[in-house]
């Protein structure tokens, strides 16, 4: 999605579907007893072809005005996308469903089950890892969402269990992790392999454990656009894999069929119809896509029956959610937004999944867990104190914001000044001068510098560099200080020029709004344990570089991870 928006309810026009006059007696889509294949067919016989064109619309929300909705018979408008160990992932999945539910929203577009091969891409923090394993087992997330599918269900039924669970969606289908040089949307090339080895796994998975929905990807497949490409979202994922919910296209997704975007919107539309796109994210031009599909379908250039599968598939998964019985937003979650059990849980992930990188200049003189207690400390680096630098990207707005004012959170600084000693003196000094570091007797300092927030193309990177003055900030404090190096990034960036001057190093990926589980482990509290998802290389000129390639040269291997016990102190 090339945006991040705010949900207006959870309620899906279809659920509030009035009968026709002629509906005078028993319904059956209306009881919950009887079989959901019943009940699909009952309420498909009732639809015209308007209603159902409908329910193959999402809009951008600020469009679904209660005309709009009632007019073009939308069935569905944006939500918001949310996104260790397996156990972990699913407890963190089951809160997300909890508080997606209570903004009432039913569906999360989550996870992204991409397998990111080059860091360049702007989306690679999106990603688990470049390792399909990794990835395979991270699919718990839907377990979370959506609850545990039961057993002896049907392979490649949506299952969605309950009220404080939400429906789950599987992305992007297929290849968006691998595109050449790591250029967002750009086009995979991959031998069958490649493709089903490494790309396709997890989808496997996300199918046997009942995910609803799948997104297609931006991106193209040995040339063949994703949106387009009916081998694979007809041929491979419903008829081979036996998927039965819906495919979802990404936001104007098929516009970028054509390599102008919006450039024929009609062949746009036949072509991710016919391919198998069942629900299609037109945020700004659904007019004009109604219109269109409709004539499309009137002229038989889409087959009715094409409709019907897709419109039968939508629906579905709406009947797995329960909307039917509950169409209308329930508030009794509502005190689950923010609490602290959830930021617990956070907390817990954050600490978990830290990666020390060095401890010590040598390996008999650690310098973590560091000393709470110290006459002084210095704290420095641009993402020392600014909870929209942890935050990244798709974090209240699409490119993510700068500062401490965008949510509730507790900034690494905030999070060092809480854990030590009162009697430790902590100076913070956002790029410290040369007179400051000399005149002051500090017993070491923390240096917490990184990526500034992004998403998608606006994070495509070439160089993979820290951005200024991080570097200018690494050389000069530790060169001068014993000095601890957090990395605050989406992915793995250029360090080794700076390696020798760092005392030790921790990789904190983007630790969000809980900065105190930074803190859990650089003092000892919770000992380092985490391991790298994926290569940290020596220099961008390496990449593409994973784990089993020949050119295997990298600065930290694939599962390196120093590890340090609990001090207690």
């Amino acid at each position: 999605m090339a945006k991040v928006l705010i949900p207006l309810v959870g309620l899906l026009y279809l659920c509030c579907w009035a009968a026709t006059a002629e509906d005078t007696g028993f319904i059956k889509y209306k009881d919950p007893k009887l079989p959901m294949g019943i009940r699909i067919r009952d309420l498909m016989k009732r639809m015209t072809l308007a209603e159902k064109i409908g329910q193959m619309t999402q809009i951008e929300r600020l469009n679904a005005t209660a005309d709009v909705m009632k007019n073009f018979f939308i069935g569905k408008h944006f939500v918001i996308p949310l996104v260790l160990d397996a156990d972990l992932v699913k407890r963190i999945g089951a809160a997300t469903a909890i508080e997606v539910r209570a903004t009432g929203i039913p569906y999360a577009f989550a996870p992204c089950i991409a397998v990111c091969r080059d860091p360049r891409w702007g989306r690679c923090y999106e990603s688990y890892s470049e390792d399909p394993t990794i990835v395979q087992q991270m699919t718990e997330l839907i377990s979370g969402l959506q609850g545990d599918i039961p057993e002896g269900s049907r392979k490649g039924v949506p299952y969605v269990g309950g009220k404080d669970k939400v429906a789950a969606c599987a992305k992007h289908f297929v290849g968006d992790g691998g595109t050449i040089n790591g250029i967002n949307e750009n086009n995979t090339v991959a031998n069958g392999h490649e493709i089903y080895n490494i790309h396709m796994p997890a989808y496997y998975n996300s199918i046997i454990k009942g995910v609803s929905t799948v997104m297609a990807s931006y991106s193209s497949l040995n040339g063949v656009k994703m949106h387009a490409n009916r081998a694979m979202l007809t041929g491979f994922l419903k008829e081979a894999l036996h998927f039965r919910g819906f495919v979802i296209s990404d936001w104007e997704g098929i516009d970028r069929i054509t390599p102008i975007p919006h450039s024929n919107y009609t062949y746009s539309i036949q072509e991710s119809i016919n391919a198998g796109v069942d629900m299609v994210m037109v945020p700004y031009n659904y007019p004009e896509f109604i219109s269109i599909l409709t004539d499309l379908i009137n002229k038989n250039a889409i087959p009715m029956n094409r409709i019907d599968d897709a419109v039968k598939r939508i629906l579905r998964v709406k009947f797995s959610m329960g909307l039917f019985e509950n169409p209308i937003a329930d508030l009794t979650y509502a005190n689950m937004l923010g609490s602290k059990e959830h930021r617990e849980l956070a907390r817990e992930a954050v600490r978990k999944s830290l990666v020390l990188l060095k401890n010590g200049k040598t390996n008999n003189n650690p310098v973590l867990p560091l000393a709470k207690k110290a006459p002084k400390i210095l704290v420095a680096g641009t993402h020392a104190d600014n909870l929209g630098y942890q935050c990244g990207g798709w974090t209240i707005e699409w490119q993510g914001l700068t500062g401490n004012n965008i949510t509730e959170g507790t900034t690494i600084l905030k999070a060092i000044e809480a854990t030590v000693d009162k009697s430790t003196q902590v100076v913070y000094n956002e790029n410290p001068s040369d007179d400051l570091l000399k005149s002051n007797d500090f017993s070491y300092d923390v240096v917490v510098v990184g990526e500034v927030p992004y998403a998608e193309t606006k994070g495509d990177s070439f160089n993979l560099t820290i951005p200024a003055p991080g570097p200018e900030i690494i050389t000069k404090v530790c060169a001068q200080i014993k000095c601890v190096v957090i990395v605050v990034s989406g992915r793995p960036v250029v360090i080794k020029p700076y390696i020798q001057s760092i005392d030790a190093l921790v990789a904190a990926w983007l630790p969000g709004s809980e900065g105190q589980g930074v803190a859990d482990v650089l003092f000892g509290d919770f000992g380092f344990h985490g391991r790298l998802a994926r290569t940290w290389f020596k220099s961008v000129d390496q990449l593409p570089m994973n784990i089993g390639d020949a050119h295997y040269d990298p600065l930290y291997p694939f599962g390196f991870g120093l590890l340090t016990e609990p001090t207690h102190q």
